[in-house]
This record gives structure tokens, sequence and C-alpha cells, in this order.
């Protein structure tokens, strides 16, 4: 008998569908991503906790699951939602199917989905709570989730973030000692440190001022994470007193993180930025360049204090995208630089944190010009 499964929104729209991957329910904030591949990489990055993802391209799964894009520990979105999933992939690298893959990890999902429509929906009046529901009515499905609490209430990083410290896998001669905050950190930022010479130390987002004091960083990253960075004040407070004290670099949630330790407020975006060709302007260059991005939040430059200015601005709709001071050794940006899914153009930005390092501890500190 085939089983009843359906996506409701909090609005109390239903989208109907198939169940794969694990049979149970799920709910979260709804976000879809215009990606056209990636699903495996998308599926592992702690940025999607607490939400159930869509894609909108139509097939998903066509060269299945294996073990290298793979951005965290384990799947990290609460349920996926595609219009096809495929059931017999088609790549040398495969070991197993998406459907697989999901169901080993207990994660629902659902195809079969109108995801245009969706996808519409939320352009249209935003991102919303939904729950994921399989052999119960839809209006079951709906008081389950009103009951439930919402997206930003939530602190999502202390679900994400390591329990305890640890080293990344050293390159043969180190150059720099790199410690990165794990507030939902994806595997190739660290990969990409190593690849430039970095010995890496990766540490919760808890970590005291003192704490990421005593490890003695030739330079600090802020990793990308998941939820409402205004619920992250013991992480500005840690970090606040380092700025200017050694060279950091903030990437999506450490970017706002950043913004909000130099006075600046952040606020919800209406539904998101979520793909992997996003146009980004380079303010002190006027260059664009083409980004990955996966959030819901941003930042307003109105209250930045302090000497903090804004480097890159989003082209479709003029919210910041980066950060940088003239005197001290800080950027920011809201995309994702190390990609995963999406183009690898803009890793520079780790080129660039790599030579602030050199020139701060040479001391021959050269601004961003």
């Amino acid at each position: 008998m085939r089983r009843r499964a359906f996506l409701v929104l909090e609005d109390g729209t239903v989208f109907t569908g198939r169940p794969f991957g694990a049979i149970g329910q799920a709910y979260g904030e709804v976000v879809f991503s215009t990606a056209m591949t990636g699903y495996q990489e998308m599926l592992t990055d702690p940025s999607y906790a607490g939400q159930i993802l869509v894609l909108t391209y139509p097939l998903v799964g066509n060269y299945g699951i294996n073990r290298q894009d793979v951005e965290s520990s384990r799947i990290q979105v609460r349920a996926l939602v595609v219009r096809d999933a495929c059931s017999i992939p088609s790549h040398w690298a495969s070991e197993m199917t998406l459907h697989e893959y999901l169901a080993s990890q207990g994660v629902p999902g659902l195809e079969g989905v109108d995801t245009r429509a969706l996808t519409r929906r939320l352009r249209i009046h935003g991102v919303m709570m939904g729950a994921i529901a399989i052999d119960e009515s839809p209006e079951e499905a709906l008081a389950r989730l009103r009951s439930m609490p919402r997206y930003g209430t939530t602190d999502l990083v202390k679900e994400v973030t390591a329990k305890e410290g640890y080293l990344w896998p050293e390159p043969a001669a180190p150059r720099y000692h790199v410690v990165v905050v794990d507030a939902g950190v994806k595997f190739n930022i660290m990969r990409l440190l190593r690849e430039r010479g970095c010995r890496v130390t990766v540490v919760p987002a808890t970590t005291s001022t003192e704490g990421l004091q005593t490890l003695a960083p030739d330079g600090l990253l802020l990793s990308p994470g998941p939820g409402d960075p205004a619920l992250l004040d013991y992480l500005v407070e840690a970090v606040r007193p380092l700025l200017g004290k050694v060279p950091v670099l903030g990437i999506c949630l450490g970017h706002q993180v950043i913004g909000r330790a130099f006075g600046g407020r952040t606020f919800k975006l209406k539904f998101g930025h979520r793909g992997a060709n996003h146009p980004v302007k380079d303010l002190l260059s006027g260059r664009v360049f083409i980004t990955s991005q996966n959030h819901g939040y941003a930042v307003d430059p109105e209250g930045l204090r302090d000497g903090i200015q804004v480097w890159q601005v989003h082209l479709n709709d003029g919210t910041v995208e980066g950060l940088y001071h003239p005197e001290l050794p800080i950027i920011t940006i809201q995309y994702h630089a190390e990609a995963s899914p999406g183009p690898l153009d803009n890793t520079y930005v780790f080129d660039t944190f790599l030579e602030m390092m050199r020139s701060w501890k040479g001391g021959r500190w050269e601004p961003l010009r």
C-alpha cells in the first residue's frame, strides 16, 4: 500500500509527495537551494541544521553518494524535498543511492513534489516552518508543527559544534597555525587551509577568549553555521577582545558574528541566499565574483563602528557580503569561498588570509587595499 506523504507549511499549504529515505516525521524551516549539483555537500553542511531543504533542480541523486563529498560527520538537514530522486545512480565513485544514504541516518525524504510551485510560494511569502507528514493527516501535521519551537528561537550552533577541540591532519611543513572556531564548520575549509600549509586546530564555538589565546594562533577563522546570529552573544564576547590582536577571517555566520562585534545588527532575509551563482561586487577593486551562498540572515551596515567598513555587496539586493578594517587584520565574507558545492573562484580569500598572517607575523602589516 502506498504511504500518504505531505509537506505541510505553517500557513496551511499542503504539497503531496512520496516518501523515500527514512520513514518518519520531521519539522523545520523550509528553505530552497538553486544549486544544480552538490546535494551530498548540502545534506552534510551544518548550516542547514534545523531546516528542511528543497532542491530546485528536478533530478537529484543521479551520481549517487561517495565518501569524498561530505562536509561534516553526518547529514545535517532535518529532511529533503525533491521532484525526482534517482534510484539507479551512474558514477564510478558511487557507493549507495540517495535513498539508502538518507535511510542509513534516519533522515526522511519526500519526492514527487512540485518543487517549482513550492519554491515560488517561499519566494513570494518568505521561508516558513514546515512538517513532513507520513501516515498522518495534514491537519494533524499542522497541529504538531504549531506546537514546535520556531527556527530563530533555537541556538543551533550548540547542536552542531565540536564537543571538544581536535587537530586536522597537518601538512608536511606547517607555515602558520590557524584556530578555527567551529560554529558549524565545513570540512573543505580545513582542507583548503591545509593545502596552503597551515596547521589547523578546530575548537568548539563555546571556547572562551582565554582558551583561544592559549592556543597562540597565527590566525583565527570564524566558521559558517546555522541559526540566528543574535543568539550568539557568547561567541561575540569571546572573539571581540582578539580583534586587532591576531588576523581574523569570518565566513558566513562568522562574518555576522564579527559584524555584531563591531556594533552592527543582523536581520532575517525574506527567503535567504542559497545557491551557487550569486553575484558579489568587491567595492575596492570593482571586480564581480560568482559565489556559493547559504544563509538566511544578513548584516545591517547601519550601526557598524570602530572603523569596520563594507568590502563587498550582493548585486541582486545590495546586502553586505564582506567587511574589512583598513587598519586592522580583519576580513569577512558572507558567502562560501570554500564552496562545496559551487565554484572555487573565491578561494583567493584564503590566500588573502595567509598574506595577512604573513605580514602581521613579520611585523610588516599591509592593510587591504
